[in-house]
C-alpha cells in the first residue's frame, strides 16, 4: 500500500474516532473531517484528536461544496459515517460524487436498513431510510464501497432520562431498563468506540476482493433484553431487570429523533422486526474481521461507570 491517506467523515462520532485512533496508530495518514472546531469544551475525544500523530483536521460543514470538493484529493481509502447535520441524503450523494472524482479506490459506507423495501408492512426509520437511500446512490455511480451496518451501541446506555436507552437507578441500587423490544427478541450490540475501528480496518486490508458491495452485519453479540440486563448484573454486581413497555420521553429531543423512537416502537416493539433485515446475519462475519471485542458484561463493568462518573453521577461510589 503505497497511499496511506485515509478520510474520516465525522471523526468526533464513535465510529470515525475508533478509526482515527487505531489507523494513525498503524502508519495511516488520516485526514480527519470535523464539523466545528476542536476545543476543550468538547471533551475528551477532541483532546484525544488533536493529540494523535498522522492527523489532518478537515473543518467544516459538509453542506459547504468547496471542503467537500477537497476532502478527497490525494486518497485512496475512506470512511463516512454521516448524522443528521442537513440534508442526510444531500451530503451523502456529494460526498460520494466527490470520491469518485478523486479516484477514491476504497469507501466505506456506515449504512443502515430501510425495512420498507422488504414488503412485509415494516414503516421505514426516517434516520435510517436515508443512508439506505445514500448506499443505493453510491451503487449506482459505480463508486467502490463496502458497507457497514452497525448494531446498537453497548455505549447507548446512561442511567440519565434519556429515552430507550436508560438504565433506571432503583431505590435499591439496581437498574432496570424499559423498552419495547420483546424480552427474548435478540438483538445485535456493538461497542461502537472500541470495535468499530479495528473491524473497518481489516475491512480496508482485506479490500475489494473480499468485501466490494457486501453489507456487513457489524455486531458482536446477539443479546436479548433479559441476557443484556444478566450482562450487566455480573458486571456492576447489581440486579438489573428489564420491563417490557413503551418508549418515554422526558427530556427535549430533535421533532426527527421523535420520529425516529416511533418508528422503532412500531418496527421492533409491534412487527417485532429483525433489526437489520432478514437479509444480512451477525455476528459472523464481525468475528471474522476482528476478535477482540468488547462484550456487554465487559463494558457495564469496566466502561459502564467510568462514563456515568464523566456525566455527573454518583451511584458508583
Amino acid at each position: 500500500m503505497t497511499n496511506r491517506t485515509l478520510v474520516i467523515v465525522n471523526t468526533t462520532g464513535r465510529q470515525g474516532a475508533s478509526l482515527a485512533r487505531v489507523a494513525t496508530a498503524v502508519g495511516y495518514n488520516v485526514r480527519a473531517h470535523i464539523t466545528t472546531k476542536l476545543s476543550d469544551k468538547d471533551g475528551a475525544v477532541a483532546k484525544e484528536l488533536r493529540e494523535l500523530k498522522n492527523i489532518e483536521i478537515a473543518q467544516g460543514s459538509l453542506e459547504d461544496q468547496k471542503l467537500v470538493s477537497r476532502l478527497f484529493v490525494g486518497a485512496r481509502r475512506a470512511f463516512i459515517n454521516t448524522i443528521s447535520w442537513g440534508d442526510e441524503v444531500a451530503i451523502g450523494k456529494a460526498l460520494a460524487d466527490a470520491a469518485k472524482k478523486a479516484g477514491v479506490q476504497h469507501y466505506v459506507y456506515s449504512s443502515m436498513p430501510d425495512h420498507a423495501v422488504f414488503g412485509r408492512g415494516w414503516p421505514s426509520l426516517p434516520l435510517w431510510s436515508c443512508k439506505f437511500t445514500v448506499e443505493n446512490y453510491i451503487r449506482q455511480i459505480g463508486l467502490p464501497a463496502t458497507f457497514v451496518y452497525t448494531g446498537i451501541y453497548n455505549n447507548n446506555f446512561t442511567s440519565l432520562p434519556y429515552p430507550l436507552f436508560c438504565m433506571k437507578l432503583q431505590p435499591n441500587g439496581g437498574f432496570q431498563w424499559t423498552a419495547p423490544f420483546h424480552a427474548d427478541q435478540p438483538i445485535p450490540w456493538l461497542d461502537a468506540e472500541h470495535d468499530v475501528g479495528p473491524a473497518v480496518l481489516q475491512i480496508f486490508k482485506d479490500d475489494l476482493q473480499k468485501w466490494s458491495g457486501h453489507r456487513i452485519g457489524l455486531a458482536y453479540q446477539l443479546l436479548t433484553p433479559k441476557e443484556v440486563c444478566a450482562a450487566f448484573s455480573r458486571g456492576l454486581r447489581r440486579p438489573c431487570s428489564y420491563k417490557r413497555g413503551p418508549i418515554t420521553i422526558e427530556v427535549p429531543i430533535p421533532s426527527g429523533y421523535r420520529a425516529q423512537l416511533e418508528g422503532i416502537e412500531e418496527l421492533f416493539g409491534i412487527h417485532e422486526a429483525p433489526y437489520f433485515g432478514p437479509e444480512i446475519q451477525a455476528p459472523d462475519e464481525a468475528l471474522g474481521l476482528w476478535e477482540g471485542y468488547r462484550g456487554m458484561e465487559e463494558y457495564a463493568r469496566e466502561v459502564f461507570p467510568v462514563e456515568e462518573a464523566a456525566n455527573g453521577l454518583t451511584w458508583m461510589h
